[in-house]
Protein backbone atom coordinates (compact mmCIF):
# COMPACT_ATOMS: atom_id res chain seq x y z
CA UNK A 1 0.00 0.00 0.00
CA UNK A 2 1.58 3.25 -1.13
CA UNK A 3 0.38 6.81 -1.07
CA UNK A 4 1.02 7.32 -4.77
CA UNK A 5 -0.50 9.81 -7.20
CA UNK A 6 -2.78 8.90 -10.07
CA UNK A 7 -6.32 7.79 -10.74
CA UNK A 8 -7.43 4.33 -9.64
CA UNK A 9 -8.18 1.56 -12.06
CA UNK A 10 -11.63 0.50 -13.16
CA UNK A 11 -11.35 -2.81 -11.31
CA UNK A 12 -13.62 -1.49 -8.51
CA UNK A 13 -15.53 1.57 -7.38
CA UNK A 14 -13.78 4.87 -8.05
CA UNK A 15 -12.22 5.92 -4.72
CA UNK A 16 -11.86 9.54 -5.86
CA UNK A 17 -15.61 9.84 -6.40
CA UNK A 18 -16.27 8.12 -3.06
CA UNK A 19 -13.83 10.39 -1.22
CA UNK A 20 -15.33 13.54 -2.73
CA UNK A 21 -18.78 12.49 -1.51
CA UNK A 22 -17.65 13.35 2.03
CA UNK A 23 -16.92 16.95 1.10
CA UNK A 24 -20.65 17.74 1.17
CA UNK A 25 -20.81 16.64 4.83
CA UNK A 26 -18.28 19.23 6.09
CA UNK A 27 -17.73 21.07 8.36
CA UNK A 28 -17.23 18.75 11.31
CA UNK A 29 -16.53 18.99 15.01
CA UNK A 30 -13.26 17.50 16.24
CA UNK A 31 -15.11 14.39 17.48
CA UNK A 32 -16.84 13.87 14.14
CA UNK A 33 -13.59 14.42 12.22
CA UNK A 34 -11.79 11.81 14.32
CA UNK A 35 -14.68 9.35 14.02
CA UNK A 36 -15.00 9.80 10.27
CA UNK A 37 -11.28 9.46 9.58
CA UNK A 38 -11.12 6.33 11.72
CA UNK A 39 -14.16 4.82 10.05
CA UNK A 40 -12.72 5.38 6.57
CA UNK A 41 -9.41 3.79 7.51
CA UNK A 42 -11.15 0.78 9.07
CA UNK A 43 -13.68 0.30 6.27
CA UNK A 44 -10.97 0.48 3.61
CA UNK A 45 -9.13 -2.50 5.16
CA UNK A 46 -5.75 -0.76 5.26
CA UNK A 47 -3.12 -3.00 6.86
CA UNK A 48 -0.27 -0.98 8.40
CA UNK A 49 3.27 -1.94 7.48
CA UNK A 50 4.33 -0.11 10.62
CA UNK A 51 2.57 -1.65 13.64
CA UNK A 52 3.31 1.45 15.74
CA UNK A 53 0.96 3.46 13.49
CA UNK A 54 -1.94 1.02 13.90
CA UNK A 55 -3.87 3.32 16.26
CA UNK A 56 -6.71 5.25 14.65
CA UNK A 57 -6.66 9.06 14.90
CA UNK A 58 -8.33 10.37 18.04
CA UNK A 59 -9.20 13.90 19.12
CA UNK A 60 -5.97 14.31 21.07
CA UNK A 61 -3.95 13.03 18.12
CA UNK A 62 -5.53 15.53 15.74
CA UNK A 63 -4.88 18.38 18.18
CA UNK A 64 -1.24 17.26 18.23
CA UNK A 65 -1.12 17.30 14.42
CA UNK A 66 -2.47 20.86 14.43
CA UNK A 67 0.10 21.95 17.02
CA UNK A 68 2.89 20.44 14.89
CA UNK A 69 1.65 22.22 11.77
CA UNK A 70 0.80 18.96 10.00
CA UNK A 71 -2.93 19.78 9.94
CA UNK A 72 -4.29 23.26 9.24
CA UNK A 73 -5.84 25.13 12.19
CA UNK A 74 -9.63 24.78 12.45
CA UNK A 75 -12.15 27.54 12.04
CA UNK A 76 -12.97 28.93 15.48
CA UNK A 77 -11.66 27.87 18.86
CA UNK A 78 -12.51 25.49 21.66
CA UNK A 79 -15.77 23.59 21.39
CA UNK A 80 -16.85 25.90 18.53
CA UNK A 81 -13.92 24.84 16.31
CA UNK A 82 -14.90 23.23 13.01
CA UNK A 83 -12.92 21.23 10.48
CA UNK A 84 -13.39 20.98 6.73
CA UNK A 85 -12.71 18.59 3.89
CA UNK A 86 -9.00 19.51 3.65
CA UNK A 87 -8.57 18.68 7.33
CA UNK A 88 -10.01 15.22 6.65
CA UNK A 89 -7.57 14.73 3.75
CA UNK A 90 -4.64 15.84 5.91
CA UNK A 91 -5.51 13.48 8.76
CA UNK A 92 -5.98 10.55 6.38
CA UNK A 93 -2.73 11.32 4.56
CA UNK A 94 -0.77 11.44 7.82
CA UNK A 95 -2.13 8.11 9.05
CA UNK A 96 -1.64 6.41 5.70
CA UNK A 97 1.99 7.54 5.47
CA UNK A 98 2.60 6.59 9.10
CA UNK A 99 1.31 3.12 8.28
CA UNK A 100 4.02 2.97 5.63
CA UNK A 101 6.68 3.89 8.18
CA UNK A 102 7.04 7.63 7.50
CA UNK A 103 8.03 9.86 10.41
CA UNK A 104 6.21 13.03 11.41
CA UNK A 105 9.34 15.04 10.63
CA UNK A 106 9.36 13.79 7.03
CA UNK A 107 5.62 14.30 6.70
CA UNK A 108 5.82 18.00 7.56
CA UNK A 109 7.74 18.86 4.39
CA UNK A 110 5.92 16.31 2.25
CA UNK A 111 2.43 17.61 3.06
CA UNK A 112 3.45 21.26 2.78
CA UNK A 113 4.42 20.70 -0.86
CA UNK A 114 1.12 19.08 -1.87
CA UNK A 115 -1.65 21.16 -3.45
CA UNK A 116 -5.23 20.33 -2.50
CA UNK A 117 -6.08 18.35 -5.62
CA UNK A 118 -2.88 16.30 -5.45
CA UNK A 119 -3.44 15.53 -1.76
CA UNK A 120 -6.98 14.40 -2.56
CA UNK A 121 -5.86 12.11 -5.37
CA UNK A 122 -3.08 10.56 -3.33
CA UNK A 123 -5.37 9.80 -0.41
CA UNK A 124 -8.00 8.30 -2.72
CA UNK A 125 -5.39 6.19 -4.49
CA UNK A 126 -3.97 4.90 -1.20
CA UNK A 127 -7.38 4.01 0.24
CA UNK A 128 -8.26 2.24 -3.00
CA UNK A 129 -11.53 0.86 -4.39
CA UNK A 130 -12.63 -0.43 -0.97
CA UNK A 131 -13.23 3.18 0.14
CA UNK A 132 -16.96 3.25 0.97
CA UNK A 133 -19.56 5.85 0.16
CA UNK A 134 -20.92 7.77 3.21
CA UNK A 135 -24.06 5.66 3.61
CA UNK A 136 -22.00 2.47 3.76
CA UNK A 137 -19.81 3.86 6.54
CA UNK A 138 -22.86 4.56 8.67
CA UNK A 139 -24.52 1.21 7.96
CA UNK A 140 -21.36 -0.90 8.08
CA UNK A 141 -20.50 -3.26 10.90
CA UNK A 142 -17.19 -3.29 12.73
CA UNK A 143 -16.42 0.35 11.97
CA UNK A 144 -16.23 3.28 14.33
CA UNK A 145 -19.16 5.16 12.85
CA UNK A 146 -19.12 8.95 13.13
CA UNK A 147 -21.64 10.84 15.24
CA UNK A 148 -23.38 14.21 15.25
CA UNK A 149 -23.82 16.14 12.01
CA UNK A 150 -21.92 13.57 9.94
CA UNK A 151 -24.13 10.73 11.14
CA UNK A 152 -27.32 12.74 10.60
CA UNK A 153 -26.31 13.65 7.06
CA UNK A 154 -25.49 10.06 6.19
CA UNK A 155 -28.60 8.75 7.91
CA UNK A 156 -30.78 10.90 5.64
CA UNK A 157 -29.75 8.66 2.74
CA UNK A 158 -30.84 5.46 4.49
CA UNK A 159 -34.34 4.04 5.10
CA UNK A 160 -35.54 3.87 8.70
CA UNK A 161 -35.46 0.26 10.01
CA UNK A 162 -38.89 -1.33 9.70
CA UNK A 163 -40.11 1.21 7.16
CA UNK A 164 -40.24 1.05 3.40
CA UNK A 165 -37.55 3.06 1.62
CA UNK A 166 -38.58 6.59 0.69
CA UNK A 167 -39.42 7.19 -2.98
CA UNK A 168 -36.41 8.43 -4.88
CA UNK A 169 -35.63 9.98 -8.21
CA UNK A 170 -32.43 9.55 -10.15
CA UNK A 171 -30.36 12.00 -12.11
CA UNK A 172 -28.80 11.05 -15.43
CA UNK A 173 -25.35 12.51 -16.01
CA UNK A 174 -23.83 12.16 -19.52
CA UNK A 175 -20.15 11.27 -19.21
CA UNK A 176 -19.20 10.80 -22.85
CA UNK A 177 -20.30 9.03 -26.02
CA UNK A 178 -22.40 6.05 -24.98
CA UNK A 179 -21.70 6.59 -21.26
CA UNK A 180 -24.25 7.78 -18.73
CA UNK A 181 -24.17 7.85 -14.91
CA UNK A 182 -27.41 7.18 -13.04
CA UNK A 183 -27.30 8.55 -9.50
CA UNK A 184 -29.88 8.94 -6.74
CA UNK A 185 -30.79 12.62 -6.27
CA UNK A 186 -30.11 12.30 -2.53
CA UNK A 187 -26.60 10.95 -3.04
CA UNK A 188 -23.99 13.02 -1.13
CA UNK A 189 -21.88 13.33 -4.28
CA UNK A 190 -24.58 15.57 -5.79
CA UNK A 191 -24.85 17.93 -2.82
CA UNK A 192 -22.06 20.33 -3.77
CA UNK A 193 -21.75 23.07 -6.42
CA UNK A 194 -20.74 21.79 -9.84
CA UNK A 195 -21.18 18.16 -8.77
CA UNK A 196 -22.54 16.89 -12.09
CA UNK A 197 -19.75 18.47 -14.14
CA UNK A 198 -17.08 17.16 -11.76
CA UNK A 199 -18.48 13.63 -11.81
CA UNK A 200 -18.78 13.64 -15.59
CA UNK A 201 -15.19 14.85 -15.92
CA UNK A 202 -13.77 12.29 -13.48
CA UNK A 203 -15.56 9.38 -15.14
CA UNK A 204 -14.53 10.57 -18.61
CA UNK A 205 -10.90 10.70 -17.44
CA UNK A 206 -11.13 7.19 -16.02
CA UNK A 207 -12.56 5.85 -19.27
CA UNK A 208 -9.94 7.67 -21.31
CA UNK A 209 -7.22 6.12 -19.15
CA UNK A 210 -8.72 2.67 -19.56
CA UNK A 211 -8.86 3.08 -23.33
CA UNK A 212 -5.24 4.18 -23.36
CA UNK A 213 -4.15 1.17 -21.33
CA UNK A 214 -6.05 -1.19 -23.60
CA UNK A 215 -4.42 0.34 -26.68
CA UNK A 216 -0.93 -0.03 -25.21
CA UNK A 217 -1.50 -3.68 -24.37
Amino acid sequence: MTLSAGLPSLSGADPLVALRAYRALAPWSLRDLAGLAGALLEASNIVPVNAAARALPGERTIRFYVARGLVSPPEGRGTAATYGYRHLLQVLAIKLRQMEGATLEALGKELAELAGDMLERRVASALGPALPMPERVLAGHGTRAPRGRVARAMQSALPTPGQAPRPTSCRRIPCGPGVELLLDDRHPALQRPGAEANLARDIAQLLAGADGGAAES
